[in-house]
């Protein structure tokens, strides 16, 4: 029971009751100064003072107390920020603190495969950001085969949206054949309505990955690792054409010439058309007149 309460029924007992005001209070455990005290209503410039931070807290509810404070001493009041923050507080007018952005996620159309089981399985594709000397920033679009390893595109330009990689991807699948899945983050790029319809259309399901977990997608990490310590970090391109002209260079070695512990110290080459066997003939490894690493990496004219 409050002390305001006791107070009301000590009154009441004195009035009602007839006893002294001295055995009220201690009847009811209250000091006689408390039976006594008499409620002070705020004075009229008090109010006024209140009733302009209520207003102007309406008006611009976006404000904190030190905007709204400033704005009330504008009007000839006088009142510190801390007591436009109590006033506020008590109003319930706080800002409310700004909530975060939450990011679109794409849809992952299919059951995660951990680990790919032959060519063709699981294609990984994600971006890497390197810088030219006369023109700024660039992206490369990096797809790799997480069974074979095989780079089958590093497409190097400034811009690249998800109408370039829509058209990137019917290039690979026209030379390599569609994969049964392609994993990769939750970019703009990838998530797009118009690509996920066309992945759809040819049969290829979307793994996206949890935001915040490039683990999730270890080996088109690995390859940017061995991409970035022998190509990118070794290099200083001066034009967005040489950058295009080294990259295709070195992704034609990485795939030819660099054997890797991972497949037995065989190259990527080697290794899909050792185990071609286990998956449909990709048309990759079909003779053609065309040099076999022709690839994607200069941008359409």
């Amino acid at each position: 029971m409050s002390p305001a309460h006791r107070r009301d029924l000590a009154r009441q007992a004195k009035k009602e009751e007839g006893c002294s005001q001295r055995q009220a209070c201690r009847f009811f455990e209250i000091n006689r100064s408390t039976f006594r005290y008499e409620a002070k209503f705020p004075s009229s410039y008090r109010f006024a003072v209140e009733q302009a931070i209520v207003r102007l807290s309406h008006e611009y509810p976006e404000w904190g107390a030190d905007k709204i404070g400033r704005l009330v001493r504008n009007e000839n009041h006088r009142v510190s920020n801390d007591r436009v923050r109590q006033v506020r507080r008590q109003e319930g007018l706080l800002v409310p603190p700004p909530k975060k952005k939450q990011r679109r996620l794409g849809q992952s159309t299919g059951r995660h495969p951990q680990k790919a089981s032959y060519p063709g399985h699981v294609w990984t594709w994600d971006f890497i950001h390197d810088w030219t000397l006369k023109g700024g920033s660039c992206r490369i679009l990096s797809v790799v085969d997480e069974y074979t390893r095989q780079a089958h595109c590093l497409h190097v330009a400034r811009h690249i949206g998800s109408k370039t990689v829509q058209a990137l991807m019917e290039k690979m699948i026209d030379k390599y054949g569609a994969p049964d899945f392609i994993r990769s983050d939750n970019g703009p790029e990838f998530i797009g309505r118009s690509l996920g319809e066309w992945l759809k259309e040819q049969g290829i399901k979307t793994l996206y990955i949890d935001p915040g977990s490039p683990w999730q997608n270890g080996y088109v990490e690995s390859f940017h690792d061995k991409f970035r310590r022998e190509c990118l970090g070794r290099e200083i391109f001066y034009t967005l054409t040489e950058c295009r002209l080294v990259v295709n260079d070195w992704k034609r070695k990485y795939n030819q010439v660099r054997p890797h512990r991972s497949l037995g110290m065989q190259t990527p080459v080697e290794f899909a058309k050792n185990h071609s066997n286990r998956a449909k003939i990709l048309p990759a490894l079909r003779p053609t007149a065309s040099t076999p690493e022709e690839s994607c990496t200069t941008a359409p004219a």
